[in-house]
């Protein structure tokens, strides 16, 4: 099984079209699919919105985001995990590519590289603070990460000390972690969020 798990605070207007993505990577692959929304302190319709899609809703009222997303997991009935933001969507083919992926034995995990909808001058200034920190520690995906459970578990998930960068810390951790196992993090180059 693989749990997909979407933190989500007041995310009406893109959940949607988030769930729908996971939904339609879904059908291609043999294995059951659980999507997990981590609802955090939503004032909105993304409850409903997530409830009426199937998805399995967890609440956790914390305002670090490496609490909810880990909330999310620890409720995950999978033996792989993938997380992916309510504001991003993945490719069909994406689920199909985590999977081929570790079946190969050569990755612990990884992630995928971004594709941005639109470009801002605030998604610009973002790149480029966070460019040096991926450089000097080897990490250049992000957005969506993909690991079997019991390494997500082994190195402790998201480091709930962090409020910042700690998608680029967990892949760190994650690349360290594989190159005890001599495997190494992978970035899914034939799939898009």
């Amino acid at each position: 099984m693989i749990s997909v798990i979407t933190p989500a605070h007041n995310e009406e207007k893109f959940i949607g079209k988030c769930i729908e993505s996971v939904k339609a990577s879904a059908e291609n692959v043999a294995a059951n699919v659980e999507h997990i929304v981590v609802l955090n302190r939503c004032t909105d319709r993304t409850e409903e919105i997530a409830a009426e899609a199937g998805c399995r809703i967890v609440r956790e009222d914390a305002r670090v985001l490496s609490t909810i997303r880990n909330a999310g997991a620890a409720e995950a009935r999978g033996d792989i995990i993938v997380t992916i933001d309510a504001d991003s969507w993945m490719t069909p083919n994406m689920l199909p590519e985590v999977i081929r992926m570790l079946e190969t034995g050569k990755y612990i995990g990884g992630g995928v590289r971004v594709h941005p909808e639109r470009v801002s001058p605030g998604i610009f200034c973002t790149f480029l603070v966070i460019l040096p920190f991926c450089a000097r520690h080897g990490v250049f995906s992000a957005g969506l990460f993909w690991c079997y459970k019991k390494d997500f578990d082994a190195i402790g998930g998201f480091d709930d000390s962090l409020i910042c960068v700690e998608d680029v810390d967990f892949a760190k951790r994650l690349r360290l972690h594989g190159k005890t196992m001599g495997k190494k993090f992978g970035t899914i180059r034939k799939a898009k969020m």
